[in-house]
């Protein structure tokens, strides 16, 4: 039993120790003899997606932040020419097309000549002034403030006082997208105050240019328009209280929609890149838009149902120049937004 403990245990571990060191040698060798450029060798093969268009249901719904502002004092204007001669209102609540004030017109009246037929002497006798009494109506209801004085001269059209309507509205800005698709957009507005009561319609939705944006060239994300809707007076609200309006310009059941990222353009016109069978080249067509939900947009001609597109409209490349093997990251870039015509160009240069 000594002999076996001393010679040949030890003489045992040395043979296995012998056996997994040659073939850790072997594995070694065996992954050696990969060739450099095979290894780099994609084993995958590029496609772009395709989709196959379907009809489906779009509701054109902008959504934009906005704020409770109270309503500007409206103007009255003098409608004649003349001296204020009574004012009937000042200083307090009146309704629409009540009298504020009266204008006193006076019109010179050619003097009366009368020639004594025997003596020839003429006689001139003049004429009262013609006389004209205007009545200068407030414009809305509301709260009047008269600006000017009895007796004072006033002409056409200038400003002899205000109403403030004592009223609130909601405004909000819009990105030239947003403009794009509420175009034509009439009506009301869904509003939903922050805190306040539950959503209300808004009513004499009017959409028109940003405060300030006139003249100014628009970047990025940069409000172009506004729009602004009446809060009605059942409605307890503040001004300066946040709040959300959406606003429904047209919806659409049973038409050809397709995802946007397929379309090139969003508003009135797009192409998109027609597959006419597997494995062809894409063609690009040109097409008709209608409704978008900012996730879709209804093509109203030049596609139909059943037909394939690709998923993604295809990007400028930007290796006209050539591609800079060394330069990972831009392969890693083209990969993440899916810029197939990069990623080939590096595969064909730089991989194989």
């Amino acid at each position: 039993m000594g002999v076996v403990r001393q010679y040949v245990f030890p003489t045992a571990r040395i043979v296995i120790w012998a056996v997994i060191a040659a073939a850790l040698v072997a594995l070694a060798l065996k992954g050696a003899d990969l060739d450099p450029p095979d290894a780099l060798q994609p084993t995958g093969e590029i496609t772009e997606p395709v989709l196959t268009v379907e009809k489906g249901s779009v509701t054109n719904a902008v959504t934009v932040p906005g704020a409770v502002v109270t309503d500007p004092p409206v103007e009255i204007r003098a409608t004649a020419d003349g001296v204020v001669a009574e004012i009937e209102v000042d200083d307090a609540r009146a309704d629409k097309d009540v009298r504020v004030l009266w204008i006193k017109s006076e019109e010179p009246v050619d003097p009366v000549v009368q020639v004594d037929d025997e003596t020839g002497e003429e006689t001139v006798t003049e004429q009262e002034p013609k006389v004209t009494w205007t009545s200068v109506l407030a414009p809305v209801s509301g709260t009047v403030d008269v600006t000017v004085l009895q007796d004072q001269a006033v002409s056409v059209g200038e400003v002899v006082g205000t109403v403030s309507p004592g009223t609130l509205a909601v405004t909000g800005t819009l990105t030239a997208d947003q403009q794009y698709r509420l175009v034509g957009a009439t009506g009301s507005a869904q509003v939903t105050l922050k805190g306040g009561p539950a959503p209300f319609e808004c009513t004499g939705l009017t959409i028109g240019e940003a405060p300030g944006a006139g003249g100014e060239e628009a970047t990025g994300e940069s409000a172009t328009g506004a729009v602004r809707c009446a809060v009605p007076r059942k409605i307890k609200a503040f001004a300066g209280l946040g709040a959300e309006i959406e606003i429904t310009n047209g919806s659409a059941k049973d038409v050809v929609v397709v995802p946007i990222s397929a379309v090139l353009g969003t508003s009135q016109t797009g192409r998109v890149w027609v597959v006419p069978e597997e494995g062809a080249e894409p063609e690009p067509r040109d097409v008709s838009l209608g409704l978008t939900d900012g996730l879709q947009v209804e093509v109203t001609q030049g596609l139909e149902a059943g037909e394939q597109i690709l998923e993604f409209t295809p990007v400028e490349d930007g290796t006209e120049g050539g591609v800079d093997c060394e330069d990972t990251t831009a392969y890693d870039e083209a990969a993440a937004v899916g810029d197939t015509t990069t990623m080939q160009a590096f595969e064909e240069e730089c991989f194989g």
